[in-house]
């Protein structure tokens, strides 16, 4: 065939098509002839992709934090659920959003503030102080390094930087705290009328009836699906750990020798004169003479307020610079060095550069020497530090081990149970608002309605219904929802009939009164019932009114202020079935002034954060609209 064309064309058409040939693949690229590009993203928020393994990774640290708190309002099951993965999702396209502004502003997370954080953390800290080594145990355990971890908390900071800035500038006025208080305290007097339930004056009921309204219900007499599972559980308590020679002990003080030691500490303060990533000479030289400036000016007596004034540092310029106790190889080698070649009480006369960040001017407010406890000293709190750590090993241990065996024996808890050593517990019969004693708990009642045992009769994956307790599940009987026959709720049928049927008749009774008394007539001789009054009641103590029904109490805070010589009724129905009339005859505003400072300040602050919340939502949705967001959910 190539010969054929060869034949066919030579001469000035041939270099026309070979022309047209090249200029094609020139232009697309050759490599679109062999390669087909294929998207994984979940989602693509203008140029920056949000992948599959982000997702993923998002996806299993929400189910590990799910796993690790026992009163959690979700269960990872949850996490399956559509609209809560797009809930999920949306949270990392914010997140993006509020980074790529950070970006188009100029912010960025200091080092400093990073350091800040991870050492203000709990969970890494030894006696309230941070501790390297329970750090880098803790990361390690959980599959990071530090440089990971570092980048997710700067990650997460950045997040936070906008709203944190529409946080400080949001404001509350004294308008605004007032009017809160006159609601808050307001104080409403009010009539209603309980009227008696009429009575039936056709209490027949036809079987055709009866027939039609369970067809209609027949889910309101259905014996709800129940199961019953065996359980195999692992717990920590239970587990016994021994006591510890000697040579464990040394080696586990030569492991966490940071533990038992206080580390040579200082306590400072600094102002931060930033320096941008890519700075002129110009602006490395206005920086540069700010600093030394402010370094002139900074005394013990005014630092606080010059940080307050004049630091870039947002996370502590608010505490007038403070950065709480520091000790070496936390900070940037030359703010160490600075800092700890201060004496106490020490003001640093130069600025010091430090990469990345800027300028500092340290304030050394004291500082406390180094001191290394002997093993024999900390030997009984190393014991317990070894046994908790032993236990917790023994436990993942185990733990590890029952997943294990019930994923390769997934039709009985038998070689489980014998293998390690455990008994084989039945739970009595529950459905899906759980039972008694471990029925009760939310993770477990997921798991044993879950496809994989229900339906498939696999043993469950490990559950982690609490701290330090793990379960395996395998169903022993499981009961179908059933429709219970007609014959046998016949009885109940019929009496939600007549029950609904005086229902109405009272609802009737109720809208007929209103309709009266709105032409002025008497209320105690129409409803020919007892009025009764309450006077008083305010909004935050409405327990307080106990011969008040609760539906009349917030039928009358919900009413409009009344009209000065005309009640305005309205119809509520009560706990009890029945209905009242209820009326507002006076309402008080609360005063203002009577309010302390501190419960004023208090709720200010509750409101910015509540105004502040809003404002960056809209900010956030503001960003949303301008971006270009494809979501594809079949990969999520």
């Amino acid at each position: 065939m190539l010969q054929a064309l060869r034949n066919k064309i030579h001469g000035w058409p041939a270099a026309v098509v070979l022309g047209v040939s090249v200029f094609a693949v020139a232009f697309f690229g050759i490599e679109s002839y062999f390669v087909s590009r294929v998207d994984t993203f979940v989602a693509k928020v203008d140029d920056h992709e949000i992948s599959q393994q982000d997702w993923q990774s998002r996806m299993t640290e929400l189910r590990q934090q799910i796993a690790a708190t026992p009163n959690s309002p979700y269960t990872v099951a949850d996490l399956e659920k559509p609209e809560l993965k797009q809930q999920i999702l949306d949270g990392m396209i914010n997140q993006v959003l509020l980074q790529k502004a950070n970006t188009d502003l100029g912010l960025a997370v200091s080092d400093m503030a990073v350091r800040d954080t991870i050492g203000g953390d709990q969970g890494f800290q030894v006696d309230g102080r941070f501790d390297p080594g329970t750090y880098r145990a803790v990361l390690a355990s959980q599959g990071m390094t530090p440089a990971m971890y570092e980048a997710k908390v700067r990650s997460g900071l950045a997040t936070q930087m906008l709203p944190e800035a529409i946080s400080a500038t949001t404001l509350v006025s004294d308008a605004d705290v007032d009017n809160f208080f006159r609601l808050h305290g307001q104080q409403r007097d009010l009539r209603f009328v309980d009227l008696p339930r009429p009575s039936l004056t056709d209490a027949n009921v036809a079987d055709s009836e009866i027939d039609a309204f369970y067809q209609a219900h027949v889910a309101d007499y259905t014996t709800p699906e129940q199961v019953s599972v065996q359980y195999l559980e692992v717990k920590q308590s239970e587990l016994k750990v021994g006591e510890p020679t000697d040579e464990q002990l040394h080696q586990y003080y030569d492991k966490f020798k940071q533990r038992y030691a206080q580390p040579e500490q200082r306590l400072a303060s600094h102002i931060l004169v930033n320096v941008p990533k890519n700075a002129t000479p110009d602006q490395q030289k206005a920086a540069l003479e700010k600093a030394k400036k402010l370094a002139a000016e900074a005394t013990p007596e005014n630092f606080a307020k010059l940080a307050a004034d004049n630091s870039d540092d947002l996370g502590s310029k608010r505490s007038g610079g403070d950065l709480g106790w520091l000790e070496k190889g936390v900070t940037t080698p030359a703010f160490d060095a600075a800092l700890f070649a201060l004496k106490k009480g020490d003001v640093s006369k130069e600025p010091i550069l430090s990469p990345d960040e800027g300028y500092h001017i340290i304030w050394l407010r004291d500082a406390r020497e180094g001191d290394a406890k002997p093993f024999a000293e900390v030997r009984g709190q190393l014991a317990g530090d070894w046994a908790k750590a032993e236990g917790e090993r023994l436990y993942n241990e185990k733990a590890g081990q029952l997943a294990d065996l019930a994923e390769r024996n997934p039709g009985s808890l038998d070689a489980a149970a014998k293998e390690l050593g455990l008994e084989i517990k039945t739970s009595p019969l529950f459905g899906r608002n759980g039972g008694e004693g471990i029925p009760s708990d939310p993770k477990f009642i997921q798991a044993a309605f879950g496809d994989d045992v229900v339906t498939q009769g696999n043993n469950s994956s490990l559950v982690q219904v609490g701290q330090g307790d793990a379960i395996v599940l395998h169903l022993a009987k499981h009961n179908a929802a059933a429709a219970q026959p007609l014959a046998a709720v016949k009885d109940a049928v019929r009496q939600r009939i007549l029950d609904q049927r005086v229902d109405a008749l009272a609802k009737k009774q109720a809208d007929d009164l209103i309709a009266q008394l709105a032409k002025g007539g008497d209320v105690a001789a129409l409803a020919k019932a007892p009025v009764q009054t309450a006077a008083g009641l305010t909004r935050n103590k409405l327990g307080d009114a106990k011969d008040v029904p609760p539906a009349v109490l917030r039928e009358a805070f919900s009413l409009p202020r009344p009209t000065p010589g005309k009640a305005a009724w309205s119809a509520v129905r009560i706990d009890n079935g029945n209905y009242a009339v209820v009326s507002v005859d006076k309402v008080t505003d609360g005063d203002p002034a009577k309010v302390d400072k501190a419960t004023r300040d208090g709720l200010r602050g509750q409101m910015m954060d509540a105004m502040a919340r809003a404002v960056t939502m809209e900010y956030v949705n503001a960003l949303r609209a301008k971006a270009k967001i494809t979501v594809a959910n079949d990969r999520m």
